[in-house]
C-alpha cells in the first residue's frame, strides 16, 4: 500500500491551492480529482471576480492554470474517486473506485458541495449559458435583463436579492403558495419592487437557441397550466449538497451534511491531522477565492501537524 504525507481529497481553488502549498513546502501531495476534476469553475464561462484577471478568465482556463502550477512543484495526480476512508487511526486509510489503496499521515478534504439542480432536460449543458447556481458568480452578465430563480428558502431570496442589483426584473418560482425562508428574507424579497413572485409553480422546461437561454415553460401545478415567459437566466436558489459521503460518519458534520471546523479560524477536523477547505465546509461564501484561502490554510496546517508529529 502506497504511503503518502499529504493526500488531497477533491480539487477546485481549493484543492489547487492546497496541492500548491504543500508541494512547495516538499510534502509532495497526491491529489485525486474525483468526479468533476477542476471543480464548479469548470463549468463557469467568464470569471471576472477572481484578483489578477483584469479582462476576466474562463473558468476552466483558470482552474488548468492552478493545476500546471502545482504541477510545476511535483504535485501528482490521480484521476479517481475515493469511495471510503478509514480515519479511525494514523496513517489514515484511503481507497478509490479503481481499486488503488493509499495511507496518508494527513488527509485535506475538498471536495466541494454541488449546486443542487431541477433535472430538466439540457439544464446541465446549458450552465454557464444561462443557467447558474451562483448569482453572486454571475448576475453581473444579467445587467438590465430579466431572469428567474427557482426555490422558496433563504438561498432563493438571497439570491433573487442579490440580483435586483442588475437585472431589471426578477421572478421567483416557487412549488407552494408559501415560503420556507426566514421571515426576514422572505420580508426583504416581497418588499423589493423589483421581485415578482409566481406561486404553486415549476419550470418544467428550458427553452434556448445557439447563444443560450431564451425562455422557460413554467406550470401552475394546480391548475395545470403552461405559459411561455421569455428570460436570459435561470438561476437555482434549491441548495447546495456537501460531497461528504465517503466519509460515512467518521467526521462531525453540521445539520446540512458540511464538515464543521472545531479549531475555527483554523480548517481543523474532529479527526486530528484531517482538513477541509472550500465549499464541503463553507455553505456562507461559496466564491472560488475564499475556497482558495482555505486551500492554503489547510496545507499549512497539514504541514504543521506533520511537523508536530516528528
Amino acid at each position: 500500500m502506497e504511503s503518502r504525507k499529504v493526500i488531497i481529497v477533491g480539487s477546485g481553488p481549493a484543492g489547487y491551492t492546497a496541492a500548491l502549498y504543500a508541494s512547495r513546502a516538499d510534502l509532495k501531495p497526491l491529489v485525486i480529482l474525483g468526479s468533476e476534476p477542476g471543480g464548479q469553475l469548470t463549468t463557469t464561462t467568464e470569471v471576472e471576480n477572481f484578483p489578477g484577471f483584469p479582462e476576466g478568465i474562463q473558468g476552466p482556463e483558470l482552474m488548468e492554470n492552478m493545476k500546471k502550477q502545482t504541477e510545476r512543484f511535483g504535485t501528482e495526480y490521480l484521476s479517481a474517486m475515493v469511495t471510503s476512508v478509514d480515519l479511525s487511526k494514523r496513517p489514515f486509510k484511503v481507497e478509490t473506485d479503481n481499486g488503488d489503496k493509499f495511507e496518508a499521515e494527513t488527509l485535506i478534504i475538498s471536495t466541494g458541495a454541488s449546486a443542487k439542480y431541477l433535472g430538466l432536460e439540457n439544464e446541465k449543458e446549458l450552465i454557464g449559458k444561462g443557467v447558474s447556481a451562483c448569482a453572486t458568480c454571475d448576475g453581473f452578465f444579467y445587467r438590465n435583463k430579466i431572469v428567474y430563480v427557482v426555490g422558496g428558502g433563504d438561498t432563493a431570496m438571497e439570491e433573487a436579492t442579490f440580483l435586483t442589483k442588475f437585472a431589471s426584473k426578477v421572478t421567483i418560482v416557487h412549488r407552494r403558495d408559501t415560503l420556507r425562508a426566514s421571515k426576514t428574507m422572505q420580508q426583504r424579497a416581497i418588499d423589493n419592487p423589483k421581485i415578482d413572485f409566481l406561486w404553486d409553480s415549476a419550470v418544467s422546461e428550458i427553452l434556448f437557441d445557439d447563444t443560450g437561454v431564451t425562455g422557460l415553460k413554467i406550470k401552475n401545478l394546480k391548475t395545470e397550466e403552461e405559459n411561455q415567459v421569455d428570460t436570459h437566466g435561470l438561476f437555482m436558489g434549491i441548495g447546495h449538497s456537501p460531497n461528504t459521503g465517503f466519509l460515512n460518519g467518521q467526521i462531525d458534520l453540521d445539520d446540512h451534511g458540511f464538515i464543521v471546523p472545531t479549531n475555527s479560524p483554523h480548517p481543523d477536523t474532529n479527526i486530528p491531522g484531517v482538513f477541509a477547505c472550500g465549499d464541503v465546509q463553507d455553505s456562507y461564501y461559496r466564491q472560488a477565492i475564499s475556497a482558495a484561502g482555505s486551500g492554503c490554510m489547510a496545507a499549512i496546517r497539514a504541514e504543521k501537524f506533520i511537523e508536530d508529529q516528528a
